[in-house]
């Protein structure tokens, strides 16, 4: 997976944490084609697909998360394609593996406002704009891997996208999901 390490990002020294090593393993099982994997971070899920050898682009809203995930990715030896764009806002083209590990803890949980972390009143903003909007950038042949939280009710969108739950971790205060879903 990933050999030379991982940098903190540029958000607050927020590196990656067990929601993103799994949702990792899930890209690394799963991911195929051409990739786009939004809000890149420090670039954990971007690196891993250019390391099976796919086609990646990585985007994030912040610029310094950005620089952050181009050195990881020289550090690691892997050609991605980085775009700043707010979700989909920038994106171009259509993609096989679209993955998402979006902020996804209500604000009023995460007092501090995180921008890593803060997923709005519900927790749902981001993850609910990827779910409208990700299908208009899907090739025919597709997979979307999104990262999602019991405070989000992740219950409710298996059901609503017919998605598999790839991967699941149980924390003292909630499940940590990855659904796949076409």
């Amino acid at each position: 997976m990933i050999a030379d390490g991982i940098r903190l990002d540029a958000k607050g020294g927020y590196g990656p944490r067990e929601d993103s090593y799994m949702l990792a393993d899930v890209v690394e099982r799963y991911a195929y084609g051409r990739v786009l994997d939004i809000g890149t971070g420090t670039g954990i899920q971007a690196i891993v697909a250019a390391k099976k050898g796919l086609e990646v682009t990585a985007s994030d809203i912040d610029p310094k998360a950005l620089d952050c995930a181009r050195e990881n990715a020289r550090l690691n030896r892997v050609d991605i394609e980085f775009v700043q764009s707010d979700i989909f806002s920038n994106i171009r083209g259509k993609y096989n593996t679209i993955i998402f590990n979006p902020p996804y803890l209500p604000s009023h949980w995460y007092q501090l406002k995180h921008v890593a972390l803060d997923g709005g009143r519900h927790g749902r903003l981001f993850m609910d704009r990827f779910i409208s909007e990700c299908r208009n950038y899907a090739m025919d042949d597709h997979i979307f891997l999104l990262l999602e939280s019991s405070f989000n009710r992740y219950a409710n969108d298996v059901k609503r996208l017919n998605a598999e739950v790839a991967a699941k971790q149980h924390y003292f205060f909630e499940d940590i999901v990855v659904l796949a879903f076409r």
